[in-house]
């Protein structure tokens, strides 16, 4: 135990309240040479958050002082909740800081907060941020904007509320509209905004490449590497050498294969199967042996640790290791030595694995394969890929035999499969997303996938029965409060999850349900929320088993050239070759690294799993700004008090806001995952198909608008209004093109695609709102006039007023006879124009506000019968003879002066 260590434990254990530095030390009894090195250890403490010192110089555990540690996560509202880093029961809930009392903090700081209990029961607790321990924002990418003594840089990420001011002097050659990153010089005080400096100007906002560049900085994401990084990969060899070869086992008399996606690279996994004479199975899974060539805290492996991943955005891979690796020498290219790692098995008819042995091999693939050419072979039997690779024919079928015995396997055990289809975008030459391709899980994929998830099983249980020290990935089980909301759902159903009594769940369960509704209507509601009530699967340094897989061991085993874990994976096992175990020295100090890694791991996961669904969102939203103004059907994939959420299928998702639906007052009933109408009783629940407008499409903040078509009234003003007055003031929202005259009903196809001839041009695409024509028998509201308002132009400089003439006053007293004096006002003629077509008067009229505030509300009682009176007495009183008043008698001669 190191001397941080037992500080810790000295102040948990046996300091009962907070202590002075010299009376800790004399506590503990310390020896001169722990003394030596014991303020550094009590800053480091401090500075980590563990310990925190107080005013009066006294140290102490936060949890005993009314304080939490943890990472702020904010919101766009202005708003953030603290992730704490230890709970000590579930009661202890994230921590909720409001926005005046966040002093200075910024979204992902690791900050102090002294937390008081929550009011209300199921509520968060409340805290206010006192100190802030580490600054995450030294970079930030957003937005230029400059005058002439000062500029601005405005975040994309909308979690940073606050603009970053800059100094004209440090402006380094950027302009208004271009997107650059700023690093900050100063921190934000309570009365001042942070102060940066520009370091890199990435392009002008819309030029191609430079959104998903923007991203890339936002997450600190480098295709390139650290120089002494790229040297050392360019001195790694790209062929093995046949020295290499001993202490392996010899596989390349194996046909073994890769089944991979058409545009993969970094070939990390082979396959071989045949069927024993017994009706058993032999499978071999042949990784990539990628820790032969990356040793412990060698550049490669430093920098491997940092990234954590290969990250997979929309249009490119930015890579766990240079591609002298990842595409060269760790790469299982066909035709060519390579070495691997082996998890070999015998699995029996009922796919148990019976034996297996875990090895250095060296092998040579004997074929590519893709996705699609399985398919072609196992599903369609189509030629030529039949004939192409009948000489392994046998096999492949071999190995979709083993695909339903261990899919099988899985499924008696409880194993739960969702249905999630991925949504890939498809881009040109330039960046632009021309479809968005929705891709079902296929034959091919699934026998690849069943390989690799026997082989990671096996492997974890290997190293958990040796006891020694590894790294596994898991998947623990849901929450209580997730559970409790899953029941309440499927109570509505007459459904139950049964919980033990210490409130757990079992896989099988949750299975089970699934397939009670399986083709039934409920069935996306249920789906929906039983996925979401999963926790996030991350990795551990303890096996705690994969809830979702229903399996007792699992790890990652199976993708070393893309996955940090799965590199520390191979490297344990290595060390276990010689001897059957690991030293136990090295025991100690990997038991010490591995919680570290592990967490690390599932950070920088995190990342790359939000860098990528940014980037394909981004291009979503880019592809679908073409359709703005069209019809689609979808599901309703989210409800919250503000709105419901709706996928289209596609997998795009936009926003129908509670404020453009106008037949009722919606409530959001969140038992029942709805929006329900108070009056109607009319229903929007989770799972629920709808047909929507698209709206509007804004790249800038990453969104859709629609609104339902049949319960739905849209003012593009209050749209344009909601960007403008919001904290990105993006830019204008281009005006609508004309629509071709040829194109008379500008209708798409079933497709959701217009013909490219009647389609109008593409407009700029940062904010596209549709501007709707009137529903049929109403008229487009005329624009007001001004009336004694000096004419001015869009910056304020006065115009010179047209002279369009006036109506000679004859013409206008013949309108006015004409019109008769008791007639309707303009302002209501949408209600005479309903007694016209039979309608009756509507029971609900639309206020505008700016933003996203405008809303529907009833008239109230006796409101048109007033209106109609107090219009009436107007007109009456202003037919009336006006008297022209008598002048005084002391200004009768007129006001000039007589002098």
């Amino acid at each position: 135990m190191d001397l941080k260590e037992r500080i810790l434990a000295y102040m948990h254990e046996e300091a009962y309240r907070p202590l002075p530095a010299e009376e800790l030390a004399d506590g503990m009894q310390l020896t001169p040479e722990d003394l030596v090195q014991f303020d550094a250890a009590l800053e480091e403490l401090e500075k980590e958050g563990a310990i925190i010192k107080n005013r009066s110089d006294l140290y102490g555990i936060p949890s005993r002082m009314h304080l939490v540690v943890g990472r702020l996560s904010m919101t766009a509202k202005g708003f953030g909740f603290i992730i704490p880093d230890v709970r000590d029961s579930e009661e202890e809930t994230d921590v909720f800081v409001p926005g005046a009392d966040l002093n200075t903090a910024m979204h992902g700081d690791r900050v102090v907060a002294r937390v008081t209990p929550a009011q209300e029961e199921g509520r968060s607790r409340e805290g206010e941020i006192i100190r802030i321990l580490e600054r995450a924002n030294e970079k930030i990418v957003g937005t230029f904007e400059s005058s002439k003594t000062f500029g601005f840089v405005t975040p994309d990420n909308t979690k940073l509320s606050q603009d970053i001011f800059v100094p004209k002097k440090a402006f380094h050659g950027a302009k208004t509209g271009s997107k650059v990153v700023v690093e900050i010089t100063k921190w934000p005080d309570r009365r001042r905004n942070a102060e940066g400096k520009v370091i890199e100007v990435l392009g002008k906002v819309g030029d191609p490449g430079v959104d998903v560049l923007s991203v890339m900085r936002q997450y600190d994401l480098s295709e390139t590497f650290p120089e002494d990084v790229q040297e050392a990969a360019d001195n790694v060899e790209q062929e093995p050498s046949p020295e290499e070869y001993r202490g392996r086992r010899d596989r390349r008399d194996l046909p073994i294969v890769t089944v991979d996606g058409e545009d993969s690279k970094d070939l990390d996994d082979g396959v071989f199967a045949r069927r024993n004479p017994d009706g058993s199975f032999f499978l071999g899974v042949y990784i990539a042996d990628v820790s032969w060539y990356v040793r412990e805290n060698q550049p490669l492996d430093r920098e491997a640790c940092e990234r954590g991943t290969s990250v997979y955005l929309v249009d490119r891979v930015i890579p766990m290791l240079p591609k002298e690796l990842s595409n060269g020498i760790c790469s299982l290219n066909a035709g060519v030595d390579r070495l691997a790692m082996a998890c070999e098995m015998q699995i029996s008819p009922e796919g148990e694995v019976t034996s297996y042995e875990i090895v250095p091999t060296v092998i040579h693939v004997y074929r590519r394969l893709t996705y699609n050419i399985v398919n072609k072979v196992l599903v369609d039997k189509a030629e030529p890929f039949l004939s192409d690779n009948q000489d392994i024919r046998e096999m492949l079928e071999t190995l979709e035999a083993l695909r339903h015995v261990l899919k099988a396997k899985r499924h008696r055990r409880g194993s739960i499969d969702f249905d999630v289809p991925e949504v890939k975008v498809k881009l040109d030459d330039k960046g632009h997303p021309v479809a968005l391709i929705k891709r079902d899980g296929s034959l091919a994929e699934s026998i690849i996938e069943e390989c690799m998830l026997i082989a990671n099983e096996t492997v974890a249980r290997h190293m958990e029965t040796k006891h020694q020290p590894f790294m596994y990935r898991v998947h623990e089980q849901p929450s209580d409060e997730k559970i409790e909301r899953l029941n309440s759902l499927l109570g509505a159903f007459g459904l139950f999850v049964h919980q033990s009594e210490t409130g757990d769940i079992k896989p099988m369960d949750v299975q089970q349900v699934l397939e009670k509704v399986k083709g039934k209507p409920e069935e996306r509601i249920i789906s929906t929320v039983a996925l979401r009530s999963m926790q996030q699967a991350r990795y551990s340094d303890m096996s705690l088993g994969h809830f979702g897989l229903a399996a007792r061991y699992y790890t990652h085993f199976t993708s070393p050239i893309r996955r940090y874990p799965d590199l520390i994976v191979h490297r344990l096992l290595r060390e276990t070759f010689a001897t059957g175990s690991i030293p136990a020295e090295r025991q100690a100090k990997l038991r010490t690294m591995l919680p570290e890694i592990a967490d690390h791991a599932s950070e920088r996961e995190r990342i790359a799993i939000e860098a990528e669904r940014e980037t394909t969102d981004m291009k979503k939203i880019e592809y679908m700004a073409q359709f703005v103004g069209e019809e689609f059907t979808g599901i309703i994939s989210g409800v919250t008090a503000f709105g419901i959420f709706v996928e289209l299928d596609n997998g795009v998702e936009g926003l129908v806001h509670v404020s453009t639906m106008v037949n009722d007052y919606y409530e959001y009933r969140e038992e029942q995952f709805a929006m329900v109408g108070e009056r109607t009783n009319k229903a929007y629940r989770l799972g629920d198909e709808v047909e929507v407008l698209l709206v509007r499409a804004n790249v800038e903040e990453r969104n859709l608008d629609f609104v339902l078509k049949d319960n739905g009234a849209y003012d593009p003003l209050a749209m344009r209004n909601a960007v403008r007055g919001g904290r990105n003031k993006g830019p204008k929202p281009a005006k609508t093109d004309k629509v071709d005259k040829n194109d008379k009903n500008g209708k798409a196809d079933k497709g959701g695609r217009q013909d490219a001839k009647k389609r109008p041009a593409r407009r700029p695409v940062d904010d596209i709102i549709a501007d709707l024509p009137a529903a049929e028998g109403e008229e487009k509201p005329k624009k007001k006039r001004s009336h004694g308002k000096k004419n001015r132009g869009a910056s304020g400089e006065k115009l010179s007023r047209p002279d369009h003439g006036r109506a000679p006053r004859e013409k206008r007293e013949k309108r006015e006879r004409d019109h008769g004096k008791g007639r309707e006002r303009s302002g209501n003629r949408q209600e005479r124009r309903d007694r016209e077509n039979g309608r009756g008067e509507r029971d609900y009229h639309r206020v505008t506000v700016t933003g996203l505030n405008s809303a529907v509300w009833p008239d109230p009682p006796g409101y048109h019968e007033r209106k109609l009176r107090e219009e009436a007495r107007a007109e009456k009183a202003k037919a009336a003879p006006k008297h022209r008043p008598r002048p005084h008698r002391k200004t009768e001669g007129g006001t000039t002066s007589n002098k």
